[in-house]
């Protein structure tokens, strides 16, 4: 969680939201990380973990990370959670809940949805007011 922190705290420099990602192979091994770059590329999909799981799969040469971790500094949105199931990520661990738009638990559950064909293992809250907190201080200063 400490280096999608650090991802995050990036995405300051170009006005972006505090989000970031990393994906980690089952060695350990980080194989993509990214941040919010929605105002840096004016991209509305250049969402954190979109940016991770991108780098992943091109560092793998292939479209399935079946045995990564995906970690997050914020609850992955709709868009994101499509990605995740797509790209069939075993896991996410995410820090802060996003109660406006969250897809892993707080107001939807798609990751865990019993309706699709693939399932995620979900660990919310690692460092969770680490995480909020720079999302706060964003938007109290935004």
């Amino acid at each position: 969680m400490g280096l999608a922190l650090g991802e995050a705290t990036a995405a300051l420099h170009t006005g972006d939201v505090p989000v970031g990602a990393v994906v980690v192979d089952s060695a350990g091994q980080v194989i993509g990380s990214g941040r919010n770059a929605r105002e840096a590329r004016a991209d509305p999909t250049a969402h954190a973990e979109i940016e991770a799981i991108r780098q992943a799969t091109a560092a793998r040469g292939e479209w399935r990370l079946g045995d990564a971790v995906l970690v997050v500094t914020l609850e992955p949105c709709v868009m994101c959670a499509g990605a995740i199931l797509a790209a069939r990520v075993p896991t996410v661990v995410f820090g802060a809940w996003d109660e406006k738009a969250g897809a892993a638990g707080s107001i939807h559950d798609l990751l865990r949805d019993r309706r699709l064909t693939h399932r995620v293992e979900v660990i919310p809250g690692v460092r969770a007011a680490e995480c909020a907190d720079l999302l706060t201080r964003f938007f109290r200063e935004s």
